[in-house]
């Protein structure tokens, strides 16, 4: 229970420093170079493909049956045709 609470303080913390960096930015006339690294920063951690696996894995747990669609799924679009 405690873990889950620091995890939400934390992703509450920086998510109010990345939207205070991004306003700042966009309202105030001399914002500067920190606040600009900040809402880059906060930006390209969002594009990191978090919810990635690799193919050997993505391949194994869909010949389990295992892909996510309703009724399971017997290969990975893309993956087993190789256009991924």
């Amino acid at each position: 229970m405690t873990g889950r609470i620091v995890r939400w303080g934390v992703a509450l913390g920086l998510g109010g420093l990345w939207w205070w960096s991004v306003l700042r930015l966009a309202l105030v006339p001399d914002a500067g170079v920190l606040e600009g690294a900040v809402a880059a920063g906060g930006w390209g951690l969002s594009l990191l493909p978090v919810h990635c696996v690799p193919r050997a894995r993505a391949l194994r747990e869909a010949r389990r049956g295992r892909g996510g669609a309703v009724g399971g799924v017997d290969r990975v679009p893309g993956v087993d045709q190789g256009l991924g």
